[in-house]
């Protein structure tokens, strides 16, 4: 048997610390892999964690209430799994679920301190380090809103999302299989873009504690039906504040919904490291030219920043006129499905 040191992991939103809440595991205590050992409050969520290690808790390093750094040893356990054990870095997680009561040994959740709201000005400003760049497009999604009405009205769409982001989210990852620079991360040791195999699409929620972007797995695999479901179900969990650790980490690309705040659009910053983000503004009655004529239609801006190391301003161009065809009329969505 060997002693595995568990190390505070990355929780996401480039955050560098977290708070421990409390523990779920005593000294002395035997512990499986997956069991939950510790709640642990970040400035968006509180996230449970699971352990990667089956054995007896030797030494428990942070207190409740206490800020540790991500890395930072929280737990000792005399591991009997037959996997590595080593301690060189915090291992990954599995199984995570939102958090449920355990009324014992849970305190209340307070509001995010100070040097939290301090910590995300920090991921930010990294982020707009980047050399970003933005560009627009307007379009007539009249086809796209008679569309959405429609699937309001079908079974297979109870109880989920249906709006103008469902259909933008779906376009978003579609377009991406034409164009996966899209869908990377500038390395800035080996000085080059990363393509990522999967699709992790991050939606962001506006909550309680903030802006929060969770993101959906493997997006670029789902139907319009499962991204709706995904949609509903990841902005209800975190304005409760119950976002899961697995669904804040290994985003890949994002999409925000401007329009929900009656803005016609926006420059979004890219969320750290990922080399693009899709605003989509609010839609919206407008004078449009449509066969000669002005005629009244359902009109929306939608703006792509992106990280200009990761790709230049036609491939951005070029993705961003792609999405937007497909929300102009959803027969081009079908055919490059």
């Amino acid at each position: 048997m060997t002693t595995a040191e568990f190390r505070l992991p990355d929780l996401g939103e480039g955050l560098t610390s977290a708070e421990l809440v409390s523990w779920h595991v005593d000294v002395g205590e035997h512990v499986r892999i997956d069991q939950v050992i510790a709640d642990v409050e970040t400035a968006k969520a509180q996230v449970e964690l699971p352990s990667p290690y089956a054995g007896v808790v030797t030494e428990l390093l942070a207190e409740p209430g206490e800020a540790v750094p991500v890395g930072a040893p929280i737990i000792r356990i005399e591991s009997t799994d037959p996997v590595d054990a080593s301690t060189s870095a915090p291992p990954v997680l599995v199984g995570y679920g939102p958090a449920t009561a355990h009324a014992s040994r849970r305190r209340k959740r307070v509001p995010p301190a100070p040097s939290q709201h301090r910590e995300m000005a920090r991921a930010m400003t990294g982020s707009a380090r980047a050399p970003q760049a933005t560009v627009f497009v307007t379009i007539d999604v009249t086809a796209s809103m008679e569309l959405l009405d429609t699937l309001r009205t079908s079974a297979d769409f109870e109880n989920c999302s249906v709006t103008p982001l469902t259909l933008a989210a779906k376009s978003l990852v579609t377009a991406i299989a034409s164009y996966p620079s899209i869908n990377a991360t500038w390395d800035e040791t080996a000085e080059r873009s990363v393509v990522h195999p999967r699709i992790n699409l991050g939606i962001a929620v506006a909550s309680d504690r903030g802006l929060l972007v969770p993101n959906i797995k493997d997006a670029g695999s789902l139907t319009l039906r499962e991204i709706a479901r995904h949609i509903t179900e990841l902005t209800s969990t975190a304005r409760a504040g119950r976002t899961d650790v697995e669904h804040l980490t290994g985003g890949t690309v994002t999409i925000t919904n401007v329009g929900v705040f009656g803005v016609d659009g926006g420059v979004a910053l890219l969320n750290p490291g990922e080399a693009a983000i899709l605003a989509l503004g609010s839609v919206n009655e407008r004078p449009w030219v449509r066969g000669g004529q002005i005629v009244i239609r359902q009109v929306a801006t939608l703006s792509l920043t992106f990280d200009h190391r990761a790709l230049d301003g036609q491939q951005a161009s070029q993705f961003l006129t792609l999405v937007a065809s497909m929300l102009a009329d959803p027969a081009v969505l079908l055919a490059h499905l």
